[in-house]
């Protein structure tokens, strides 16, 4: 199996090497580095690892081809240059995907502190580095759009370009907006304990209710991804509850500085935010702001979908990445790229090159505008402590049942002597 050793942690008194398990997929001087996201594994990223190579089949055991060594090189040569170096048609495209630690194959630090956006971001360039990858494009999903990013600032010239698949600036904005069904969903999640239960929360905070309900031959979609969901769970385990924690943790302690920021948006490689409209996990406004903070580099691409975007459409996600890819090599220039009219595709993709801003007046009226801003930080900061109060009602519930099933006197039948 394909591992790498990306550093070591303090167990004690002993020091424990962090192993990543991953997979690479397809051939070519192309080199696409996939990030998935909170509690997903590698093969999270199936449509777009088809849809990128053409193949589900892992090429970890095939050797390279000398043309692709020779297109490699060359790409990480010209650094420069904002293409890679590699015909993403021609040449054909790899993929490495990976599961981040604390999940899946890959060692599961048993302290939170070992988990950050930054460090798992040093883990993504500590496996570029075991492929003898010097550049590639990166794409990530969710938690791993917020690991993207700092990759990109720690290492911009690594990065051939960037795609942030429903990010947000974490923090705060990890918290969805509250409403009953949200509620709902936390209270099932917190209470899961089998593969069968946690499907069932997980298809209803990835998709939208209406692909759930398509029907596809003789039963819905939701059947045929609740089957597919348990038998992943199931093979790969429940994530631990460490590892779990962990990655919240990066998510919680993630934050793009200014100058990160600045870093990333000045690096000359493009940028494409992708973010479904009806994503309940990571609101689209917050991905719309980052966008815009990353003009004139990013694209904001939105679809008809949820969290899961990627899943439910695969064919409009893999459209923008392969318009990513060629743009880059086609050498288009960041002002160039994000300058793109707004534009409604056949299937609901609405794409801009301009998110929309929000202007503040200096008339005033200012003062109210900023009162109003003021007034939604704390409405955000009140929603993150009545989330975090239902969990630790939810939880104590839990507890004190576990008490009183200890507690219960157990019947012992009389000895007849």
């Amino acid at each position: 199996m394909p591992y790498c050793e990306v550093g070591r942690y303090a167990d004690g008194d002993k020091w424990e090497g962090v192993r990543l398990f991953y997979r690479r997929y397809g051939r070519g001087a192309t080199k696409v580095l996939l990030i998935i996201g909170l509690a997903g594994t590698h093969d999270s990223w199936g449509p777009q690892i088809k849809g990128l190579t053409g193949s589900l089949e892992p090429a970890d055991d095939e050797p390279p081809r000398p043309d692709e060594e020779a297109g490699a090189g060359a790409a990480g040569a010209a650094e420069a240059a904002p293409a890679e170096g590699g015909d993403a048609g021609g040449d054909g495209i790899e993929v490495c995907c990976f599961d981040n630690r604390g999940v899946g194959r890959s060692s599961v630090p048993p302290n939170k502190s070992y988990y950050s956006t930054a460090i798992m971001a040093k883990d993504a360039l500590a496996l570029m580095d075991h492929l003898g990858w010097k550049k590639a494009h990166v794409f990530g999903h969710s938690m791993g759009a917020m690991i993207s990013c700092k990759l990109a600032a720690i290492a911009p010239h690594r990065l051939c370009s960037l795609a942030l698949l429903n990010v947000t600036g974490g923090g705060f904005q990890c918290f969805p907006k509250v409403d009953g069904q949200m509620l709902s969903l936390a209270f099932r999640f917190l209470r899961a304990k089998t593969p069968e239960e946690r499907a069932l929360v997980d298809l209803e905070t990835h998709y939208t209710k209406e692909y759930l309900e398509e029907t596809v031959g003789s039963c819905t979609r939701r059947m045929i991804l609740y089957q597919e969901y348990v038998k992943g769970i199931s093979s790969t385990g429940m994530q631990s509850n460490c590892g779990f924690e962990g990655q919240v943790n990066a998510c919680w302690t993630h934050n793009m500085s200014t100058k990160e920021l600045e870093t990333i948006r000045s690096a000359g490689f493009l940028i494409s935010v992708i973010h479904g409209r009806y994503d309940i996990i990571a609101q689209l406004c917050h991905a719309k702001r980052l966008a815009e903070r990353l003009l004139p580099a990013a694209r904001m691409v939105e679809l008809h979908g949820a969290h899961l975007v990627s899943h439910e459409r695969p064919d409009e996600v893999n459209n923008a990445l392969m318009d990513l890819i060629k743009a880059t090599k086609s050498a288009v220039k960041p002002e160039e790229w994000s300058a793109q009219p707004e534009n409604v595709s056949e299937t609901g993709a609405l794409i801009s090159g301009r998110p929309i801003t929000v202007t503040m007046r200096t008339d005033e009226g200012a003062n109210a505008t900023n009162a109003a801003v003021a007034v939604y930080n704390l409405l955000g900061k009140l929603q993150l402590s009545f989330l975090y109060l239902i969990g630790v009602i939810v939880m104590g519930f839990e507890h004190m049942r576990n008490i009183v099933k200890v507690m219960k006197p157990v019947r012992v039948a009389a000895i007849e002597s």
